[in-house]
């Protein structure tokens, strides 16, 4: 149960987060949230797709991490296998909240960061320190405000470009069906992509529309993606192959 706090130099001075990685901080998943604001940074690692949360919502997109839900084939031990790390992840136990403040007269909402003080990664003993020792945000908090902003744009800017798309038929189903060896293979629904066809066949006016808004190149770096599922493909089969070698795992007791 998260445990949310307006972050403060003074209730928080002494409050560290642990950076490594592994299963007990949650890192063991198929799938996070990708935002349009790192789509730049993503398609060079990871493959990007749409989903629903539900029948009739709004369409989200998503960094595959590994072919089931709890399954991230970027985990190495306590290691990160990518230059890029996600967002989502990234930000580790912290949000942004919004704040009601009054500014010559009229009420505005300020953007201010909240802590998860649940969050398995929330130490006082070890990782990195939030604030320095006179109270000013450490390297680590200035990086993570600017991992927080682009969360916050991203979620902001994806809900229109993800109706535009929507709206010219580019966001269509994937299935993605993949052997991985004679005995293990992956069949995926519930997945959406950018339909290369459709892009290309669009009208002038339309491609310049989508371009004035921003969102062309967004399209493009979710098709050039797709050319990540290779490396997940690999490293699966690779995981695969070790566990064969080292034959059926035995329980004592």
């Amino acid at each position: 149960m998260a445990r949310y706090e307006l972050l403060n130099n003074v209730a928080h001075k002494e409050l560290r987060v642990v950076t490594r990685f592994g299963r007990e901080f949650g890192d063991q998943v198929g799938m996070v949230p990708a935002f349009p604001t790192e789509y730049a940074e993503l398609q060079r690692e990871y493959p990007i797709f749409f989903r629903k949360e539900r029948e009739g919502g709004e369409y989200q997109s998503v960094a595959m991490l590994g072919f089931d839900k709890q399954e991230n084939l970027f985990l190495q031990g306590d290691h990160w296998n990518a230059s890029y790390l996600p967002g989502y992840v990234a930000r580790g136990p912290f949000l942004i909240g919004f704040q009601e403040q009054w500014d010559e007269g009229e009420l505005h909402k300020k953007p201010v960061i909240h802590v998860d003080l649940d969050h398995p990664r929330i130490s006082f003993e070890e990782g990195e320190p939030v604030f320095l020792p006179q109270g000013g945000h450490s390297p680590y908090l200035q990086h993570i405000t600017t991992v927080l902003g682009g969360i916050h744009d991203g979620v902001e800017g994806g809900k229109a470009m993800f109706a535009a798309f929507e709206s010219m038929g580019l966001i269509q189903p994937v299935k993605l069906e993949v052997k991985l060896d004679a005995e293990h293979g992956v069949d995926l629904t519930g997945l959406y992509g950018i339909d290369r066809e459709r892009l290309a066949a669009l009208e002038a006016d339309k491609l310049l529309a989508l371009h004035r808004w921003g969102f062309l190149e967004g399209a493009f770096l979710v098709l050039a993606s797709m050319h990540n599922m290779r490396r997940l493909i690999a490293e699966k089969q690779r995981r695969l192959r070790l566990q064969a070698e080292s034959g059926p795992t035995v329980n004592a007791g």
